[in-house]
């Protein structure tokens, strides 16, 4: 839409009490958007808005500037789009309460229609940063589209993670795309815009407040396939994102853990009432949602042991973290040989350093594909 006519659906939407509903009215009444923001009180009344909205939009001319709007958007570099735009997410018009408006930085891909949501809590364990990790890099490498929200957590390990695999994410913002939050995953968001995008239906200079998070969890559901939740309390944010998926007819999936952990009892109780299919592996997933792997050259010794010295190795590191100490008393060799192959495995994918020299497998190796048995 052109910059003439999309300033009245910016000057609008910063406008309170102007949502879904009463942007339809108002489309649905008026020729344009710019006929609607120069309507008297009794034509606005006529267009369906109650009292309120009527006195919101009558005091929003005084102090919104639908030509400033333009210029400020410009400025940002950021771009707009309505839900009449074609690069505005197909899957997200099917929703019942979808934004009119989306600010975007970045690019919409037609592929990005090939997304999975990644959701969990803001302080995961080690079990739920490294099976992330596992399963959003597979998913990722399988061309498969991550969007998530940005917050610490699980959110910034799918987003970093799929970044690795050198695939698409997408971040959902619950502030204005001027206003990164939080503040140290502004690099993070700036690497993103270079793979994908940042999305919010936040105007410029809207500050990150605890009530915006839940509203944007529905773009983030609403975008894609289905939402993975990865670690998630019984009070936590992530299963606000899991019952919208389910409300918008979406697939739900969630990776058990310890009966033990608090961070789990979530997903666990997703699980349990049948809300979430159990997943232990990214097949799970593409498989449920009959995604198969696009047509992509991935070399084989970034997914498997090139020789015998990695696959030995390989024999000794687990999903749990090991001491490069144990695996050179396991194998008989020396800590410069071990240390060396871990870190070349490492590059491939293979293994990661967790912390204080100790590694954990990153995936499983079938034994046919590897130098020798692992």
């Amino acid at each position: 839409m052109e910059i003439e006519q999309i300033k009245y659906w910016l000057a609008f939407n910063r406008t309170s009490g102007i949502g879904r509903a009463r942007f339809q009215r108002l489309e649905s009444h008026f020729d344009s958007m710019e006929e609607a923001w120069a309507a008297s009180a009794a034509e606005l009344r006529a267009a369906g808005l109650d009292r309120r909205a009527i006195r919101a939009v009558v005091d929003g001319r005084r102090t919104v500037d639908p030509d400033a709007e333009a210029d400020r958007l410009l400025r940002s570099g950021v771009r707009a789009l309505t839900w009449h735009d074609d690069e505005y997410p197909a899957r997200l018009k099917e929703i019942y309460d979808l934004p009119p408006l989306l600010y975007i930085r970045g690019t919409l891909l037609p592929e990005d229609a090939r997304s999975v949501a990644i959701v969990g809590t803001r302080n995961p364990s080690h079990y739920g940063r490294q099976v992330a990790e596992q399963i959003v890099y597979d998913i990722a490498r399988a061309g498969v589209t991550i969007v998530s929200g940005l917050a610490r957590g699980i959110d910034g390990t799918a987003h970093r993670v799929t970044l690795d695999a050198a695939q698409r994410t997408i971040a959902v913002l619950g502030s204005g795309l001027d206003n990164i939050y939080p503040p140290e995953h502004t690099n993070l968001s700036e690497q993103i815009v270079d793979n994908g995008a940042l999305l919010s239906e936040y105007p410029l200079g809207t500050n990150p407040d605890p009530r915006n998070f839940p509203r944007r969890n529905r773009i983030m559901s609403g975008m894609t396939l289905g939402t993975l939740v990865i670690e998630a309390g019984g009070k936590s944010g992530a299963l606000i994102t899991a019952r919208q998926a389910l409300e918008e007819s979406r697939e739900v999936f969630a990776v058990p853990g310890s009966i033990f952990s608090k961070n789990s009892e979530g997903t666990n109780k997703l699980i349990r009432k049948g809300e979430a299919k159990l997943v232990t592996s990214y097949e799970d997933v593409l498989e449920e949602l009959n995604l198969t792997a696009v047509e992509r050259q991935i070399e084989m010794a970034a997914l498997f042991p090139e020789d015998d010295d990695e696959a030995n190795l390989l024999r000794y590191i687990t999903f749990d973290p090991v001491h490069v100490d144990e695996v050179c008393r396991s194998t008989g060799r020396t800590a410069p040989d071990v240390s060396s192959t871990l870190a070349m495995m490492e590059l491939k994918g293979l293994v990661k350093q967790v912390g204080g020299m100790n590694y954990v497998r990153m995936r499983e190796v079938s034994g046919e594909h590897s130098a020798s048995a692992v």
